[in-house]
């Protein structure tokens, strides 16, 4: 009973003296901003094992009681007493259990604490052997790691190293490793408890890592390796002299290849009659190509050599691994960069390729309603072509707005900024053109005008040779290409000759004036005949002629005739002109705007002859004497 009842104590001693799993996954408090990040650490470690050094104050006191007991026991073999035997072994047994339940305490502490604690290394020339995480004593883990490792710079000074004086010496609470009689380190309960190993192995693996890094240093630093190392930098700079010298011969060669051949290979440039370069500049130019490829090879060969010689000795291997890195680090950075982007490389290749296809069928049926072969009620077929471009455009538009979540860095401000900026540029900076585009739209729909029709846009008359969104060309028949941008189109009016040409026919006029003494059937009939003549000219609807005015001294007449040859309106009319002059000319007729003075007492009347009575005769002029003496003269012969 008395041993079930010590037990039980014992062991409410062992609870109350424990840690608290609760406390002991509360997390250090926030450090001050100030405070630096090794100073975090320390203070994070040093709080949360103050519960680990308890514990160990608890470990050595039980250890003190079974030292106790154990000496007890001994001294009881001299003077037997059982009962008092049994009482000694059954505390002995209890503290054993209360020791073996506060290491299973310790250990889930410990756990507990890894997530966000972190050991404080032992580096030896930048090389680190292992971390304490634990204080021991009156030392703390960073002072514990710094320590260590000034210990065994020491001992890397050792002339006469022998790994076996490194030996384990196992004492009461900590298994030390000593060199001679110095103590490099103790691994207490604690180190072993934050590896998951015993204090013997953890030892074990500390004195492996130490002696591998003294036994590099010393190899590396021995005078056989210095002697190695001296012979490969002069190997590699005789490697470097050859490749030097006849990289040097090889661009020696190419260039006196390249003057041999000055009169073969480089004749100069030319376009037309004008010369950019002649055969010297063309040459001088090349062979300064060749120059700068040369001393880019000669450059990239010394930065090449340059990491292999700094590799050789250890204490300028970092200067090597910084050369190296300066190119490995941004093609590693870069080809990183290309395989974490691939699916969205491979989401914006299934984008473009859905597009695509939306643009071919959108073609197909543009090229349907084009050829005629699909037809749309209201839909003209010379639409197809413009209203293809537009839903293009809507087409690739909506692409680029799906795709720019996929391209890189379109999330970051300064893509943004810039995309915003180009904007405001295309906005601001193309008002004209977009009124020239819409301009071009509504007359693309208006169908004021095709391709080929002559038109007279303005002042100016041509045929239309091309129409875009922002501005429509006209050849005229002098063949000058005029371009006229779509918003004057629209604030311009119009004439087009080609759009009822080729079906009810286009009216060509012109008018002649001829005097009143001109039979008006006569004149009909002869610009009839000169209609006639011309072979442009439509008979049904048979030409007309229009007597457009009567005018103080002349008569209007104005030739019409039909024609489905829009474009030849030119040479139509200079046949016409042709014509009615030689009609003319053969009747007698002059073609003139006579204009008459007053003297009706001797002139024949402008009338017609087949106006005029059969006994009409014309009147003589009269002519008076001036009187003589104030009396008038009745003599004839005046008359």
């Amino acid at each position: 009973m008395r041993f079930y009842s010590l037990v039980f104590w014992l062991l409410c001693l062992s609870l109350l003296a424990a840690p608290r799993p609760g406390h002991a996954q509360t997390p250090a408090p926030r450090p001050v901003a100030t405070v630096s990040k090794d100073s975090v650490r320390a203070l994070g470690l040093s709080n949360e094992t103050g519960q680990l050094k308890r514990l160990d104050s608890l470990r050595r006191q039980n250890t003190t009681q079974v030292a106790q007991l154990q000496l007890e026991l001994q001294t009881l073999k001299n003077v037997p007493n059982r009962a008092r035997e049994r009482e000694l072994l059954t505390q002995l047994q209890a503290l054993r259990i209360v020791d073996s339940m506060r290491r299973v305490r310790a250990r889930v502490y410990i756990d507990s604490l890894r997530q966000f604690a972190k050991g404080y290394p032992v580096v030896a020339h930048a090389d680190t052997l292992f971390y304490v995480y634990t204080r021991f004593g009156p030392f703390r883990p960073q002072e514990r790691a710094a320590l260590t490792a000034s210990k065994i710079l020491d001992l890397e000074k050792q002339a006469f190293f022998r790994p076996d004086s490194l030996s384990l010496v196992p004492s009461e609470q900590t298994v030390d490793l000593m060199y001679a009689d110095r103590v490099l380190q103790s691994v207490s309960d604690n180190d072993a408890l934050w590896q998951h190993v015993s204090k013997d192995s953890l030892a074990r693996q500390h004195r492996h890592a130490i002696i591998r890094a003294v036994t590099a240093y010393q190899q590396a630093n021995s005078v056989k390796t210095y002697l190695r190392q001296a012979a490969l930098t002069l190997l590699v700079l005789l490697v470097f002299y050859f490749v030097i010298r006849y990289v040097n011969k090889l661009f020696g060669w190419v260039r006196g290849k390249l003057v041999a051949r000055k009169g073969t290979w480089f004749t100069g440039m030319k376009m037309g009659t004008y010369e950019f370069f002649n055969a010297d500049w063309q040459l001088n130019a090349v062979l300064l190509l060749l120059t700068l490829l040369q001393w880019t090879v000669i450059l990239l060969t010394v930065y090449l050599v340059l990491p292999i010689v700094f590799s050789i000795f250890p204490g300028t291997q970092g200067i090597a691994d910084m050369l190296v890195g300066f190119v490995l680090n941004p093609l590693r950075k870069i080809l990183h960069s290309i395989w974490n982007y691939l699916p969205n490389l491979f989401t914006i290749v299934v984008i473009v390729m859905v597009f695509r296809y939306l643009l071919k069928f959108i073609y197909s049926l543009k090229e349907g309603v084009r050829q005629g072969t699909l037809t749309i009620d209201g839909f003209y077929p010379d639409w197809a072509n413009p209203t293809y471009q537009i839903v293009r455009v809507l087409v690739f538009a909506f692409a680029l707005v799906v795709i720019f979540p996929y391209l890189p860095g379109s999330d970051s401000p300064i893509f943004q900024g810039v995309s915003v900026f180009l904007g405001f540029l295309l906005t601001f900076g193309s008002a004209g053109s977009l009124s020239n585009i819409v301009a071009g739209l509504v007359l693309t729909y208006m169908r004021a005008f095709k391709l080929g029709d002559r038109v007279k846009i303005g002042d100016v008359t041509g045929d239309i040779i091309e129409r875009s969104l922002l501005v429509t060309r006209v050849r005229t028949i002098k063949n000058e290409e005029i371009t006229i941008p779509n918003s004057s189109v629209m604030s311009s009016h119009t004439t087009n000759y080609s759009t009822a040409a080729p079906t009810r026919g286009l009216i060509l006029h012109t008018t002649v004036t001829i005097g009143y003494d001109v039979p008006w059937k006569q004149v009909h009939a002869l610009l009839l005949a000169a209609a006639a003549q011309v072979e442009e000219l439509l008979p049904d609807p048979a030409p007309f002629v229009l007597q457009t005015s009567l005018d103080d001294f002349y008569v209007s007449y104005q030739l019409n005739a039909y024609t489905r040859a829009a474009g030849a309106q030119a040479g139509i009319y200079s046949r016409i002109h042709q014509h009615i002059q030689d009609n003319f000319n053969e009747a007698g007729l002059e073609i003139m705007s006579p204009h008459y003075r007053a003297n009706r007492d001797g002139n024949m009347v402008t009338i017609p002859a087949s106006y005029l009575p059969a006994d009409y005769v014309i009147p003589s002029f009269r002519v008076e004497q001036p009187p003589t003496n104030g009396q008038p003269t009745n003599d004839p012969a005046t008359h």
